[in-house]
């Protein structure tokens, strides 16, 4: 099926969908609302850690969670400053991934046992970090954001946070949403006097040649903006609506939705059974359909740039110019120390767009600035890899080690 026919079968799906339902709006309420018991520290606790909660308010009024694992299982030396590290999870799942495999190969864990001071962030929008100030999350003004609202706002709350808890410098860890966060805010000159490192795991910036199967397909077919004319604000993945969606999608391009986490991902070599099934109990996560678009547009437009609302007028009013903005990802700090991993089988972070960052970075200082590539590695190997503890872990560890 042509991409111009898939929009067409799409677009009558979603009419006839739009029709059963009766209302012009739909946004759906999770399905399943995080009980304490269910939480971050939860998990940690039962792997014997001590755990401490903390909610930070953005300046555009989102309560966001984030848990703390402040030392390891046997303890910290009393006066001790321990360097603090954040974790910062990506698009559609939560802090949980940090925490699904075994406190031996989880990297929070091991972090903590380790000597680092662990700080788990969540984003707006997943489900420990759903509440806002004035609005609801059926509200569908709450979803009214992009990755942009994430980089301005979300991230700089959390490094606040910990900056202010810890009288200390920050190193970073990203996956997937979680380094194009950082990158784009690391070149507007955001928070990089705080930042005293970052890692950025299975990094996305430019998505050119993404080949996930359904991440292009739903790219290429303007999938975001046809779910937004139909005011869907929440892209909630777990709802009937959305399910029915990715089975469209699915039975469109023949893909194999049997085995959705490779459909997403890519081939990922080293996963452990159990985790998979641990990971697809808690995850997906929401996110807001408009942030689904934005993504699309960096599939297909090749830029990193801000949201593009869609014409001239609209830009002019939001940005003062007739296209949005781009992010200039070489104006990040030479001297920002950055370890970046990334493997031969990642479907989302495709070795030819890493090539196009590593390019952005050309002028990284000498020294500053350290790549691992692993060839078997696709985009989960990374958070849930058996073997990641000693492929990139460890390394990582002795990275944050030299930097302090």
């Amino acid at each position: 099926m042509d991409y111009r026919s898939f929009n067409l079968a799409f677009l009558a799906f979603l009419l006839l969908s739009h029709q059963a339902l009766g209302s012009r709006r739909l946004v759906l309420p999770p399905e399943d609302v995080a009980l304490p018991s269910e939480g971050i520290c939860a998990a940690a606790a039962a792997g014997g850690y001590k755990c401490q909660e903390f909610q930070v308010t953005t300046d555009d009024g989102y309560i966001l969670s984030v848990s703390r694992i402040p030392e390891g299982r046997r303890g910290g030396v009393a006066g001790q400053k321990r360097p603090p590290v954040l974790l910062q999870h990506g698009v559609l799942v939560d802090g949980m991934t940090w925490l699904l495999n075994s406190p031996e190969e989880s990297l929070a864990m091991l972090l903590a046992d380790n000597g680092f001071d662990v700080w788990i962030s969540n984003l707006r929008g997943s489900r420990f970090s759903r509440t806002h100030q004035t609005l609801s999350s059926y509200d569908p003004d709450y979803w009214n954001w992009t990755w942009d609202e994430l980089v301005s706002h979300d991230l700089p709350s959390f490094i606040d946070l910990i900056f202010k808890q810890t009288g200390q410098k920050v190193h970073y860890v990203g996956h997937s949403m979680g380094t194009l966060i950082a990158l784009a805010s690391f070149s507007e000159g955001m928070q990089v006097d705080k930042i005293k490192s970052a890692v950025m795991l299975s990094p996305i910036a430019y998505l050119s040649y993404m080949n996930t199967a359904i991440g292009v397909l739903s790219a290429k077919a303007f999938v975001g903006e046809i779910t937004k004319i139909f005011g869907l604000a929440e892209f909630n993945p777990k709802s009937k609506i959305v399910s029915d969606f990715l089975r469209a999608l699915c039975v469109a391009d023949n893909v194999d939705c049997y085995d959705l986490m490779t459909a997403f991902t890519g081939k990922n070599c080293c996963l452990n059974a159990s985790t998979v099934d641990l990971f697809l109990k808690n995850e997906p996560q929401s996110t807001s359909t408009k942030n689904l678009i934005h993504m699309a547009q960096t599939v297909r437009d090749g830029l990193l740039s801000k949201y593009d609302y869609g014409n001239a007028p609209f830009n002019m009013a939001h940005y003062g110019q007739a296209k949005p903005p781009v992010y200039n990802l070489s104006r990040i700090p030479p001297n920002l120390p950055l370890f970046l991993s990334y493997g031969g089988r990642d479907a989302l972070s495709d070795v030819r767009d890493v090539a196009t960052l590593l390019d952005s970075l050309k002028l990284h200082d000498v020294g500053k600035l350290h790549v691992q590539y692993i060839k078997d590695y696709a985009h989960a190997d990374f958070i849930m890899g058996v073997t990641a503890k000693d492929l990139v872990y460890n390394q990582m560890i002795s990275f944050f080690k030299s930097v302090n």
